[in-house]
């Protein structure tokens, strides 16, 4: 074996897949997602030319899917919505959005199949974030700046002084919103590899209890990462990262019975609303404690007096009367922003509303399809997780199928978090979240379907 290989087997050791015939699918789908967060072409082309080999190859399969038949439907009606949009050619352009992501759920649904699959994934994705941490706390407090570039577009990093807006950080990527959906992610997925590293301390320390060693190099790393996100998370300045991180400490400590970090998270959460939205005098009492970065946010008076049409409350009745007066087909895939620009005179690329732009741009019933479908693969996870048997013969097993279980949810919970997200902005037309997402969704569902529970549903 060349050295090459040795070093690349020692970065990302190989895991077996269940299919050997689809082993080196797998293998190449690891890098493709390592690389994704610092080069979306290499990530990007490398899970397309996946998909698309992979789809020819499953395709008897693939079509044989009711949710991929749903998936269908739902391209060929946004394809409709292009033909007969207010401008078509940005309409097509929209599809490069959709349809190829469509396809890369169908096939990831094939390949992921075990807890150790989605396991390995968790990982990549959160090692992935420690460089894109580094650059963003680099750009905000040592200064750093600029337009990296290697081969063309292979690594192409715009890296603004101070973040973009200013004073938020967005790292390698194109505006702070966008990173901030990236750590939600990212920070949901290393607080379950935590709590996955705490659970098998807990249980050598019951296993051996002359073990004095409280905290073990794996345990130790996941702590930096954990912090580090959150301290990337909170630079952002996201309202919407803020709640969704906070909402998914609490999802995460119900899960686990743990009452300490329910307290802990509740209570710094309940000191930030009433710091920002206590009447007087106890807002005053409380805004002494908790830092002005915070409850300042929350009421928009760091940024104060802004237009109407830059408030998020008029794009969205601009994208409901959209879909009122085009209710089945709508107007086009990024059709809203000339329109919105030639009512309010003011270019907004998006109506900060995933729903709310699917339904103006592609009609009410392509966007009810897709939800429910998005919907039924949330509802078959959890039903999976609560259905769950473990079979357990010893202690060791009953804490796999813990681990298992954990990490399970720990999928489910990121990618809700990035549903919720998309309720109050769209940072889908950045490749790389919007392959994370449907990634996401996609191991949920590759569990579903290839669950031994699930074998004679198989066609659903």
């Amino acid at each position: 074996m060349n050295p090459l290989r040795r070093s690349l087997k020692r970065v990302l050791p190989p895991q077996a897949h269940p299919d050997p015939q689809l082993q080196f699918w797998w293998d190449w789908t690891q890098w493709a997602i390592l690389l994704l967060p610092l080069s979306s072409f290499l990530g990007g082309v490398s899970v397309l030319l996946i998909v698309l080999v992979m789809g020819w190859q499953l395709f008897p399969v693939l079509r044989q899917r009711r949710i991929n038949q749903g998936l269908a439907i739902v391209s060929l009606l946004m394809l409709f919505s292009a033909t007969f949009a207010q401008i078509p050619a940005a309409a097509f352009l929209g599809l490069f959005n959709f349809l190829p992501f469509f396809l890369a759920f169908a096939v990831l649904s094939e390949l992921l199949r075990t807890p150790d699959q989605l396991r390995r994934l968790t990982w990549i994705l959160v090692a992935g974030s420690v460089p894109v941490v580094i650059i963003g706390l680099g750009q905000q407090w040592l200064g750093w700046h600029g337009h990296v570039q290697l081969l063309g577009i292979v690594v192409d990093w715009l890296i603004r002084a101070g973040g973009n807006p200013p004073g938020r950080m967005s790292s390698v990527f194109f505006y702070a919103n966008v990173l901030a959906n990236y750590l939600v992610v990212t920070f949901i997925l290393a607080l379950g590899l935590w709590i996955e590293a705490v659970n098998q301390r807990s249980f050598i320390l019951k296993s051996f209890p002359n073990q004095r060693q409280w905290l073990t190099p794996k345990l130790l790393l996941l702590t930096g990462i954990v912090m580090s996100n959150a301290i990337a998370l909170i630079l952002t300045n996201s309202r919407n990262g803020w709640a969704i991180a906070a909402i998914a400490c609490l999802a995460l400590a119900l899960y686990q019975g743990w009452r300490w970090l329910l307290v802990g998270v509740g209570a710094a959460t309940s000191a930030v609303l009433m710091a920002a939205f206590a009447p007087s005098p106890i807002r005053e009492g409380w805004r002494t404690i908790v830092p002005a970065f915070f409850w300042a946010r929350l009421t928009d008076e760091l940024y104060p007096n802004r237009p109407e049409r830059m408030l998020r409350s008029t794009q969205w009745k601009f994208a409901w009367s959209m879909a009122e007066q085009r209710p089945w087909l709508g107007w086009g895939l990024r059709n809203f922003t000339p329109l919105y620009k030639a009512q309010v005179h003011s270019t907004m690329g998006h109506p900060h509303n995933l729903t709310l732009m699917l339904m103006a741009e592609t009609g009410i019933p392509a966007t009810i399809v897709l939800v429910s479908i998005v919907g039924w693969v949330v509802a078959q996870g959890s039903r999976y997780l609560l259905n769950w048997h473990s079979g357990a013969a010893s202690a060791t097993d009953a804490l796999q199928t813990t681990c298992d279980r954990l990490i399970c949810f720990t999928f489910l919970v990121a990618f809700m978090g990035c549903g919720l997200f998309s309720l109050f902005d769209v940072t889908l037309f950045d490749a790389r979240i919007n392959l994370i997402g449907w990634l996401l969704l996609a191991g949920i569902c590759g569990m579903v379907y290839h669950s031994p529970e699930m074998k004679p549903k198989r066609s659903t």
